[in-house]
């Protein structure tokens, strides 16, 4: 009887921890599952369809690599200051302040500052993308109705519902909002396949090994911002009650991320391979917008991101609201806040009106920020927190330089390439 007992105990502590790694799961999934996902078909018009999925079992394998290296660095920093967690910016900051060079140690501040201003920009990236995503949708959704409307128009008739989302001060309101967000996205990417898996073409014309070296800076722009949740990894793992669970080979990490990558291969290849040459900033604008199916796609996605933005416009406000109230009286911290938030979200507007090319976008903020933040940062960090111990041969900093030297020249060329673009009003996607 007692060996009994035993077994339904043990049994009950497996489930338990299986259901909050299954949230963790969830949470990681939704993290690095966004737009992004329905850019990567366009990623690959970019690049050729062989090339642009070995880039893209590359990449992943590269970024899964640099999640690793931050959560490793993060606990090495915590047990070297006694904390119990930190965030990304922390991260970076001890990671300098707690450096065999004391000569480093000075650069602490920047460095956290660093990231803190470049953790902005993603988010605030990704706010315009998302605003730029539904008020493309929009027009498909209602153009058989209303007829050409200037994708201008779309975007102000979401100024004022934008800004009541964001007026919800308490993050715990957005909870149920977050998770029908969550549910609306998945109907929306299930019910793309049926689409993407019917039809494929004869006569294809796209680019079956290689696209060219001029189209490659945007591919790694799009594909990079596709990546976009290692924000996400170190809050996580902080509210994980067994985090040595997110790491080893099989764990949460991993296989979290094993999933996402197989699912924008999927997406990616079978979009490409669907429509070829001829694909917008995202594979669900070229689905028929007469349809049905297609029309709960839309309303599905346009619903599911707008209702995402509030979560991705909290982090920039949160990190620029202290510097804020800073500058104004305590009676009126209340006000600065709502001045702030209406301001982040008219300059999202102002962003996305600025830059109505969707690809071009999503290619811009991935070279500037997810480059930054899922390449460059890990590898100095890593190196700064370990140094000297990189193996033999220096090997763990060959690595680190082979990253970082990706994701810099990635910043450079991709950044260049997308503004030129931009400013030439030039979108490939739409010859």
């Amino acid at each position: 009887m007692p060996y009994r007992n035993n077994i339904l105990s043990n049994s009950r502590q497996l489930l338990i921890l299986f259901c909050r790694n299954c949230d963790t799961m969830i949470h990681l999934l939704k993290g690095n599952i966004g737009t992004g996902i329905l850019a990567i078909p366009n990623a690959l018009q970019n690049s050729g369809l062989i090339f642009g999925v070995s880039g893209l079992v590359c990449m992943s394998s590269v970024c899964i690599y640099c999640m690793h290296k931050l959560v490793h660095s993060s606990h090495e920093l915590c047990r070297r200051l006694g904390q119990h967690s930190m965030t990304y910016p922390e991260v970076a900051g001890n990671a300098f302040k707690t450096s065999n060079s004391s000569k480093l140690h000075i650069l602490s501040p920047l460095a956290k500052n660093i990231v803190k201003l470049f953790l902005c920009i993603a988010q605030l990236g990704f706010c315009c993308v998302y605003l730029l995503f539904i008020a493309q949708h929009l027009e498909k959704l209602f153009k058989h109705r209303l007829g050409d409307i200037r994708i201008l128009w779309y975007l102000a008739t979401l100024l004022i519902p934008t800004c009541a989302l964001c007026s919800v001060r308490n993050l715990k309101y957005l909870s149920p909002i977050s998770m029908f967000a969550n549910f609306l996205q998945f109907v929306g990417l299930a019910l793309s396949f049926f689409y993407l898996l019917q039809d494929l073409p004869d006569d294809w014309d796209g680019d079956y090994y290689f696209s060219s070296w001029k189209q490659i800076p945007l591919y790694f722009g799009t594909a990079i911002y596709a990546f976009e949740g290692i924000g996400v990894v170190l809050p996580l793992e902080n509210q994980m009650r067994t985090p040595q669970e997110l790491r080893g080979w099989n764990g949460v990490l991993n296989t979290s991320m094993t999933i996402v990558s197989c699912l924008y291969i999927a997406v990616g290849f079978f979009g490409y391979l669907r429509y070829g040459n001829h694909l917008d900033g995202s594979i669900t604008l070229k689905f028929p917008e007469g349809e049905w199916l297609a029309q709960i796609i839309f309303f599905s996605m346009c619903l599911a991101i707008f209702f995402s933005y509030a979560l991705q416009f909290y982090v920039p406000l949160k990190t620029i609201l202290p510097f804020v109230h800073k500058c104004v009286p305590e009676e009126r911290h209340l006000l600065a806040e709502y001045v702030l938030r209406y301001t982040l979200v008219l300059f999202t507007f102002c962003c996305a009106a600025a830059i109505p090319q969707l690809d071009l976008l999503i290619s811009l903020v991935g070279a500037v920020s997810s480059s930054t933040l899922a390449l460059m940062a890990p590898a100095i960090i890593d190196t700064i927190t370990f140094w000297p111990n990189m193996g033999p041969y220096k090997i763990r900093f060959l690595a680190n330089l082979l990253i970082f030297s990706l994701g810099f020249i990635g910043f450079i060329t991709g950044t260049y390439v997308s503004i030129e673009q931009i400013i030439n009003g030039k979108s490939r996607s739409h010859h």
